[in-house]
Parts: C-alpha cells; structure tokens; sequence
C-alpha cells in the first residue's frame, strides 16, 4: 500500500471523521478551526482558544465536536454554520458519539463522568471511579455506551438510563484511550502498554501485543471485515489488526507527523497528521 499527504490550513488537525456530505471534517486542535475537505479545504473559524479535539456526525445531519480548552461541546452544520453548548466549569470533554437515543454522548475526562447532551439538556452520570479520566466513547452494537477509563485501566459499559458497569483490564497501567465497535465486539487501543483489546458483549477481554510495544497507538476504527485500523502514534505508522490478531503497519512518508484520528471515506482510510497534514492509504 501506498500513502500520500494532503497539506491542511490552520494548526493542528487532530480528528477527522466522513461528514454526510461526502466530505472528510477535521478539527483543528491548535488554531481553533474545522476544516472541511473536499477537491479543496476550507476553514471554519470558532471561537479562539476552544481546542477542537474529537468530531462525529451527529443524529440531525451536523457535525458534534468536543472543546477541550474552554469545556463545550460544538455542532456544524454542513454549510459551516457553528453554535456551542456550555458544560460545568473544567470539566474537560473529550470523546463524542451520537447515541441511539439521538442523543450526543461525551466523556468529562477532569470530573469522571459522561454527558449527555440532547436538545439543549444536560445530564450527567458518573463512572464510579475517582481520577479514572473517561477518554474515548463509543455506542456499541447493544446500543449501550462504552467507554475506555485511562486511568483506571478499565472500560465502562453505561446504558442510556446510566447504569454503569466496568470491566477490568488484565494488563496494568494499559492506559486505554482510543475505543471503537464493529457488530460483534468492543475494539480499544491501550497506549500505555502497546496493545490493541477486544471485549465481546459476555465480558471476555482479549489482548494483542504490537510488535513494537512502544508503538503508543491512539484511535481505532473498524475496517468493515472483522479487523481495526489504529494509528501509532509513537511509532509513526497506521497500523491495522485483523480478528485474529495479525498486524500489518504502514509508515507515514512525513517523520514525526503525529497521527491521531481516522476516518474511512468510500473505502479509503485517512488519518488526521497533527504536524498539519491529512494522510491517505491507498492500495
């Protein structure tokens, strides 16, 4: 396979996720802009200082996007249309996924609970463990949310009612971050330990050792046949694992280029290059 790499305006893309306009929508972490990528790139500007971190469509056909430096949840429109919705003082939002229950769930990695957004009403739930920083969520093929809790080297399952319940990794200091779902499992990365998990629906945790265990791999995405895309972000590298645990690794043309979120657009995986740069794998 080959990568090539698209030069973005502004500082910073950080995530990236395939609008339902057909176009890659990415944040830009560091000069406060989302950008939307087509034949050509086009800046957003929000407001500054806000530190757009993870972005995913939402249920009524906007982009959602977490705030991490001034602790607000922002929405898109595809015409470039932005608003924001305030959360509690420091609370430091970070992963977004659009539950089934048309609702906007986030993770407040600095007060250890989720939030749910719908409508203009937040409510909140606590995971039940102190100092646990909630990091990356994602709905589940039950329709509950899962969450991977960094700190506490654990995923949360939460329902949309807020019960909670927490699986234990058997790695310690794993420290899970990037988490993602295909229709049989939960896929997750743990940066800490250089690993890719898989939990199935019963509770049973599966680990994958990288090769290269100082890899540091950051997000995760299903490939669509049982596997994951991740990126390394140590490494340098996309990284993919099939259901069985095999990896292939991708090198990034562009040294210490920082990849962080990815996105499949009509079949094709890119990847959000903090160094200021959209990556692209192609056969």
């Amino acid at each position: 396979m080959q990568i090539d790499e698209q030069t973005v305006p502004g500082e910073g893309p950080y995530g990236i996720t395939a609008g339902p306009d057909g176009a890659l929508w990415a944040t830009l972490v560091h000069s406060g802009h989302i950008a939307r990528i087509a034949d050509d790139t086009t800046l957003f500007e929000l407001d500054p200082g806000c530190g757009p971190a993870v972005i995913t469509p939402g249920p009524d056909g906007a982009l959602w996007f977490s705030r991490i430096r001034d602790h607000r949840i922002g929405r898109i429109t595809t015409d470039g249309t932005a608003t924001s919705f305030a959360l509690p003082p420091d609370c430091g939002p970070y992963g977004i996924t659009a539950g089934r229950d048309d609702a906007m769930w986030f993770t407040e990695m600095n007060t250890d609970r989720v939030g749910r957004l719908h409508n203009g009403e937040l409510t909140e739930f606590p995971v039940g463990a102190e100092k646990s920083y909630p990091s990356a969520i994602v709905t589940g093929p039950d329709g509950a949310l899962w969450v991977t809790l960094n700190q506490a080297d654990a995923i949360a399952r939460i329902t949309t009612d807020g019960e909670v319940t927490r699986f234990a990794l058997p790695t310690e200091k794993a420290a899970p971050v990037g988490i993602t779902a295909d229709d049989q499992a939960i896929w997750f990365v743990e940066i800490g330990a250089g690993q890719i998990g898989r939990l199935t629906p019963d509770g049973r945790i599966t680990e994958f050792p990288l090769p290269d265990r100082e890899a540091r791999p950051h997000a995760i995405l299903p490939d669509g046949e049982s596997g994951c895309w991740f990126t390394e972000w140590g490494a340098n590298r996309i990284g993919h694992i099939t259901a069985d645990g095999e990896f292939e690794h991708h090198p990034l043309p562009t040294p210490g280029s920082e990849p962080h979120g990815l996105a499949v657009l009509d079949g094709t995986v890119h990847v959000a290059l903090e160094i200021g740069k959209v990556a692209r794998l192609l056969p």
